[in-house]
């Protein structure tokens, strides 16, 4: 077990965060920003080692998932997103361009009639976005203040800004209770067997790595079976993804998953066919019935869980709910509940 202790007091509620997944450091985050005294302990002896967070795009796409998602996932991603900005220096704020092939322009209609914060683009546009994908598609959808990041880059920014902030983090333990003010459970689907109503949905994705393909913004290519979207990290890597299957296995991505994947960015450009495949793996997402995240008070205890598919893109502004709720801050969000 390794600990690393913070500093400094705080007439402020103290508070133990359980779980350090993208959810469980912003709630540490939050609260050791706004002046508590904040514990994090996690399970794994690493970060994201049992999180769904590993295997996240972290897309900032609050628009784009409107398509799938009520408008309060849009509104509190909004928040999130100038959170995100404010917090974190690696942001990449290049948007996002959702393309579909000819064939499918349906898709790109159905699309753009769901969302909103976009503007169609031609093909002499989409060359100017993305030269490498000149003459491949005849039009798409720009949300150009959509952003991404690095998922690994921005947790240990998170991780080493509490520390800075007098927080305390604790790996490799197993969380029974303490005597902190607060509790604030993040566990994800580790907490399953206390949360009735949670379940997993299993996601699957592929990182690569080329030289042959320059692309600068995430790409979502529409279809109506096998939808892609494609996030550029550092150094030519590229995070592929993903699946959303209602499943609660935890093994290894599927050969069938794969090849729809790899089928799937190959369609997008061929370039990615000398690729070399750097991992392949999957997660569980923990979500509720309706795909829609809650916070739930019971007493001393707070639960936070079911960020599903947005958990980049939602956690600040849930650790700004929460940490507003410690200060005597009514929560004016659906979100909230009270057992």
């Amino acid at each position: 077990m390794s600990s690393d202790e913070g500093h400094g007091t705080s007439m402020l509620p103290a508070v133990t965060v359980v779980g350090a997944g993208i959810v469980g450091l912003w709630q540490a985050y939050m609260l050791a920003f706004r002046g508590h005294d904040v514990h994090l302990v996690e399970q794994s002896q690493t970060l994201f080692r049992r999180s769904a967070s590993a295997s996240a795009g972290a897309m900032l796409a609050p628009f784009c998932e409107r398509a799938t998602a009520p408008a309060l996932i849009q509104d509190l991603g909004l928040r999130a997103l100038d959170i995100w900005r404010d917090t974190f220096p690696g942001v990449v704020s290049n948007g996002t361009l959702v393309l579909a092939h000819p064939n499918e322009y349906s898709e790109l209609v159905r699309f753009s009639r769901l969302t909103e914060g976009y503007r169609p683009v031609n093909s002499e546009e989409l060359a100017k976005l993305e030269p490498d994908l000149a003459d491949r598609f005849n039009a798409g959808l720009f949300y150009a203040e959509e952003a991404h990041v690095e998922p690994t880059a921005a947790a240990a920014h998170l991780l080493r800004t509490i520390r800075r902030l007098g927080g305390r983090v604790t790996f490799g333990h197993t969380w029974s209770d303490d005597d902190a003010d607060y509790v604030i459970d993040c566990r994800g689907m580790d907490a399953s067997h206390d949360i009735a109503s949670l379940r997993g949905v299993r996601g699957e994705r592929i990182v690569v790595q080329t030289p042959n393909v320059a692309l600068t913004r995430p790409i979502r290519l529409l279809h109506p079976h096998a939808p892609l979207y494609l996030v550029p990290w550092d150094m030519g890597t590229y995070m592929i993804g993903a699946t959303v299957i209602e499943s609660e296995e935890q093994g290894p991505i599927t050969l069938r998953s794969a090849m729809d994947l790899l089928a799937s960015v190959l369609a997008l450009h061929p370039g990615f066919g000398d690729a070399r495949i750097v991992a392949l793996d999957a997660g569980v997402r923990p979500a509720f019935p309706d795909n829609v995240p809650r916070i739930v008070t019971n007493g001393r205890h707070i639960s936070v869980n079911g960020l599903y598919r947005h958990g980049f893109l939602l956690a600040p502004a849930l650790a700004e709910l929460v940490a507003d709720h410690l200060a005597g801050e009514a929560a004016q969000s659906p979100l909230v509940f009270a057992e």
